[in-house]
């Protein structure tokens, strides 16, 4: 039996508890470090294998940008940021007021700012999950990189070795006149460390 048919409703309302808390908390965390109000959107929240992944953001040939973590702790695994091209640019004029003029890549300055906003993101999703589970789980220094969404994800296992075969999926969307800007969060956690979280959550997985 999968994983996935393991699931009930109460268990995926436990995830999307945890993400919504780790929602607040980052809304907070950008609202301060833009000094201005940032609304975001009850995030949806769903588990998928780990094959499917690159096709929740295009394809593995889609152009993206991600900042990926490596999580650190009692449950180990990695973590991505991804965006699109399109949002990308978006929430750097609207969001960041840095407007996009380059033909072609991104200045250092973007891509220092789009790495803090997925570094908040994704250490207030980990906050929130690790004070849920009282796991010890920590987000190493985030990398950011722009490239096809398979070659980002083959970075990550390459880096390192075997991931676990689910992922859990945050789909973030920030509020900003009217308009909604959209990204991806996956954590996917080493083969055993699913197991320990949902453990952890009072869920039994035999």
């Amino acid at each position: 039996m999968s994983l996935f048919s393991k699931f009930e409703a109460f268990e995926l309302d436990v995830l999307k508890e945890v993400g919504n808390i780790g929602a607040g908390n980052a809304a907070t965390a950008l609202s301060r470090l833009l000094d201005k109000p940032v609304d975001m959107a009850v995030p949806k929240v769903s588990l998928l294998p780990f094959e499917e992944v690159a096709d929740r953001v295009g394809g593995a040939e889609q152009i993206v940008i991600a900042v990926f973590l490596r999580v650190e702790g009692e449950a180990p695994g990695n973590m991505f940021f991804i965006i699109e091209e399109e949002a990308a640019k978006r929430i750097m004029r609207q969001m960041l007021s840095i407007p996009h003029e380059q033909e072609e890549g991104y200045s250092e300055m973007e891509l220092s700012a789009l790495c803090e906003i997925g570094n908040i993101l994704a250490g207030s999703y980990l906050s929130s999950l690790a004070d849920f589970t009282r796991l010890s789980m920590a987000p190493s220094v985030p990398a950011i990189s722009v490239d096809m969404a398979g070659a980002i994800l083959s970075y990550g296992l390459m880096q390192y070795g075997e991931m676990g075969d689910s992922a859990m999926l945050i789909e973030t969307t920030f509020l900003e006149d009217h308009q909604s800007l959209e990204g991806h969060f996956f954590l996917i956690p080493d083969p055993d460390s699913f197991e320990k979280i949902f453990r952890a959550l009072g869920v039994i997985t035999e």
